[in-house]
């Protein structure tokens, strides 16, 4: 009886353990917290991803960031944005806007950093881009037509305000509730993302 006790007193202090591990993540080593973040409106919580698909950290990170948006709380909204930093990376944000805009960028994302990271393509303007779009069922003119229109401009000029805002200056960058900052590539940053997720519902009095 004794040996059972003590066997299940291990277990709870290896159990609490992990549980303090588990939320032992501190600001400035596993994430950054924002001097001026942004205040999020609404009761959701906003969990937005830098990336850019010639990024080889961040095709490491993404299988993890797409399994962790299977399974999200309801309260969050994922948010994928292509980083467009300088005039390299737009090329690719547009091509990930247009794609947007066209329907289809649910079923090209994965593809197109297949494409860069682990074909080795080069497509970094808009012709390679658009050729590259086509080959995966997108109509070509319509894709040129969207490439520099007004929408898509719009949606780089936000992004780029975005990257400012909370101060990116690489990626891959997760940014949580408008004030933390996590970067990394591997399962660690979703883990470092659920317990900012259950801070920032704290912080704004949920449960």
């Amino acid at each position: 009886m004794k040996k059972l006790a003590m066997t299940a007193l291990v277990a709870g202090i290896a159990f609490s353990g992990m549980s303090v591990w588990a939320a032992d993540f501190v600001a400035g080593k596993d994430y950054q917290e924002l001097a001026n973040p942004e205040k999020i409106e609404g009761n959701k919580i906003i969990v937005r991803e830098f990336f850019w698909y010639g990024c080889p950290h961040c095709y490491n990170l993404e299988p993890y960031m797409q399994k962790w948006a299977k399974t999200k709380p309801s309260d969050v909204v994922f948010m994928q944005t292509p980083a467009a930093m300088n005039p390299v990376w737009e090329q690719n944000a547009r091509g990930f806007y247009t794609a947007q805009l066209m329907g289809i960028q649910h079923k090209t994302h994965q593809a197109m950093f297949d494409a860069l990271q682990k074909d080795r393509q080069k497509l970094y303007d808009q012709a390679s881009i658009g050729k590259w779009y086509e080959a995966q069922g997108a109509d070509l003119n319509k894709f040129n037509s969207l490439y520099n229109s007004f929408a898509v401009n719009t949606k780089i000029a936000r992004a780029q305000d975005a990257a400012k805002r909370y101060q990116i200056s690489g990626v891959p960058a997760v940014v949580v509730d408008g004030k933390y900052v996590v970067s990394g590539e591997d399962d660690k940053v979703t883990q470092v993302v659920d317990f900012l997720v259950k801070k920032s519902r704290s912080e704004r009095g949920g449960k």
